[in-house]
Formats: structure tokens, sequence, C-alpha cells
């Protein structure tokens, strides 16, 4: 049986991947007494005068909702909430794994943007942060904004899980070649949810003191180069062109990458082939993270210069994985009862990330997914960032619990 029979077998027989489990025992008259009648009145009555009280008294400072309305499931696009829930399932039991963290699959049979903000909006006061999952753009760039005041870290998990991850990636890269992105020139392919995450990150839009802007960065769709006087573009490519190519640059993917020191791929297999790759600067750097199928052939890559390779694929070296950020960043979260992410948790988790590889070299950019020292060392990160950045709830743990 191949990996994905052999799965389906699994969810069969488990009928699913989780279970509720209780933290109490209810063994007697008393056990049931204070678990729930008379006794659960008193928490409610604490809570009632002070929801702060909630953090401590139930499970919200330690859960999650995994949030996703099905239309933008993996690589297999719209399937509906309900094919959604086994990647839901997989994402909270990643996140209890590597973290810790309890989280909770909800899938939305919703699709108007407006109706999902509202219906998060409204679980809200279960939870402690909210992982937005696998949602089209450009609908989940307008939930995700919307949501940001409602005292909670909400998170689109597809755009700045992987934006982190792939800068951890970029940044030991630069440490094995001694150079600075300030000099390079980089090229993304792909201007969807996780191309823009990881545009915004290397053009320092938010002037964090962190962040090293790119020398030259130019974001490509399947039209070619995104450009501000191009016609027929949506609002967020419209940003991106702006922010990317103030100068107006035109033409298609390959001609954005001649001469590119740094290829980052967020969009569909075989977009380039290996002789394209030999077009770049020397000893260029290729992040093909196309699933299952790069955007350009790793072996092919390496025979025409490429210098350092990673992919999204867990078989080949210097894997991309998102399980190397959300659970710490998560976590962190929590810990610090943050009201929302800031662009300097995010820096602080991608330089954890990178910090967890101690002598890079061009096939170990990245630490293996089962490292589970890095989920703690994000966490620690991104608490301090947290309180750093004046985002942490009264009453917050000043660290993470061991």
């Amino acid at each position: 049986m191949d990996i994905y029979e052999r799965s389906l077998a699994l969810h069969r027989e488990k009928q699913g991947k989780l279970e509720v489990s209780s933290r109490t025992r209810v063994d007697s008259m008393e056990d049931l007494s204070l678990a729930y009648t008379p006794g659960v009145a008193r928490p409610c009555e604490v809570i009632g005068r002070d929801v702060s009280a909630a953090w401590d008294l139930t499970l919200k400072g330690r859960t999650v909702a995994v949030v996703s309305d099905g239309s933008a499931i993996l690589g297999l696009g719209d399937l509906g909430p309900e094919a959604a829930l086994p990647v839901m399932e997989g994402k909270a039991v990643l996140f209890k794994e590597f973290a810790g963290v309890d989280a909770f699959p909800i899938v939305l049979d919703q699709r108007e943007p407006a109706q999902i903000i509202e219906t998060v909006r409204a679980i809200a006061p279960t939870f402690g942060g909210i992982n937005l999952e696998d949602i089209s753009a450009p609908r989940c760039f307008e939930i995700e904004d919307a949501l940001q005041d409602i005292g909670i870290p909400v998170l689109h998990d597809d755009q700045h899980g992987t934006a982190i991850v792939l800068l951890a990636a970029v940044m030991n890269s630069l440490r094995v070649q001694g150079r600075s992105l300030s000099q390079l020139k980089v090229v993304i392919s792909g201007a969807g949810a996780a191309g823009r995450a990881i545009a915004r990150l290397l053009s320092c839009t938010d002037g964090h003191d962190r962040c090293i802007p790119v020398g030259q960065l130019r974001i490509c769709d399947s039209r070619g180069i995104l450009s501000p006087e191009r016609e027929r573009q949506d609002p967020i490519k419209e940003e991106l062109a702006r922010l990317t190519n103030p100068e107006g640059e035109r033409g298609t993917l390959r001609d954005a990458l001649r001469g590119a020191d740094i290829f980052i791929g967020v969009s569909a297999g075989g977009v380039l082939e290996g002789k394209d790759i030999a077009t770049m600067a020397a000893d260029p750097i290729v992040l093909a993270m196309a699933n299952p199928i790069p955007e350009v052939d790793p072996e092919a890559a390496k025979a025409n210069g490429a210098a350092i390779v990673g992919t999204g694929r867990s078989d080949l070296p210097n894997q991309v994985n998102n399980v190397l950020a959300f659970p710490g960043l998560f976590r962190g979260a929590l810990e610090a009862r943050a009201v929302r992410f800031t662009s300097g948790m995010k820096f602080a988790a991608m330089e954890a990330i990178a910090g967890c590889v101690v002598d890079p070299s061009p096939h170990r950019i990245l630490p293996p997914p089962f490292d589970r020292s890095v989920a703690v060392r994000v966490a620690h990160a991104v608490a301090a960032a947290a309180l750093h950045d004046g985002v942490v709830r009264e009453g917050a743990i000043a660290g993470v619990r061991g």
C-alpha cells in the first residue's frame, strides 16, 4: 500500500485522529460535585466578576482553534468543510505532539468573509488563539486582518508559518555563504497567501528593527512579474506590485530570474527547468516548495549551478516544514497571553528556528522536524518578544513552563 492508502486505512481504523480526554477523574459523588454541580458554580462566579480568570480556571489558556472553510486544502483545492477535517485534525495532533498545546478543529460551512469573521468572533471566548488554515486567497487576508482586534492572537499559518520557516532557511543559507540579504536579488514565484507574507517580511514593510531589507525583490504569478501598471490585478497584487517592483519592470518568471541570487517557489510544480537556474547569479539559493512536485526538479537545479536547494518534501534534504514554526509560535503566545501576534514575535520565531542549527551547511539549513527542542526555543523567543512589544495580557506568565 502506498502512503495515501495507508493513511486512508489509518483514518478509517481510528475514526479520525482526535478524542476528548478529561483532566480530572469522576469516581465519586464528591468528584462529581467538584467537577460539576454544585461546586462548579464558584469558578463561574469568579469568571463572571473577572473574565480574565478564565485563563487560569478553564482550558482557554492552553487551547487553540484551528479554523477552516475547506476552500484551499493542501494542494487539493476547494473540497468543502468536511473534507478539511482530516487536515485540521492533523494540525491539532501536531500542536499537542510538539508543543503540548490543545487544539480543536472547527470547519465552517461559510464562504463569505464577513460570515467567517462573525463566527470566529463569536467562538473566540473559548480559546487563547486562532489558527486560520486552508482558506483561499485573497479572502484569507481580509479575514485575518479583520480579526486582529478580538483580544487573542490570530494567525493564518499558510501565510506566516510558511514565511517564518522559509526565511529561517534563507538566513542560514546566507550564513553558509557569508552574504547579506541587503546585497541580493530575490524572486518569488507565487502571489498567494505565502508569497504575500514572504514579500512583506523581506521588504520590511513594518520597519521592524530585526529586519534587513532585501536588495531587490520581484514577485511573479502565472502572468509574470507583478507591476503597478499591469491591468486586471486585484488589490492585493497591486499592493505587492508597489512593494516589490516600484520601477515597473515587466516580463515572465524566467525574465525575473536572470541574475537573481535566490529563488523562492510557493506556486505550482514544474514551472521552471534546470536550464532556468543556470541563468541566475553564481551559487544561487533555490527554495522550491510546491508539493508534491517542486517548481523545479532539485537535481536539475543542482546540476545547473544551485549551491543550496530546499523543498517542501520530507524525502529530500532541507525540507521547509511549517511544523517548525506554528507549535512554538502559538505556545509562546499562549504563555504570554498575548492579545495579538506582532512582527517582532514572527521575527523572533524565525531567528529561534535558524539558531537551532549550530553549524549550517548546504545540506542542513533547518533543524529536522522531529527536533523536540525547536518548539520550546521558539516559544521562549516569542513570549519574550511579546513582552518587548507590549502585547502581554496582565497576569501572564513571563516565560514558558518547563
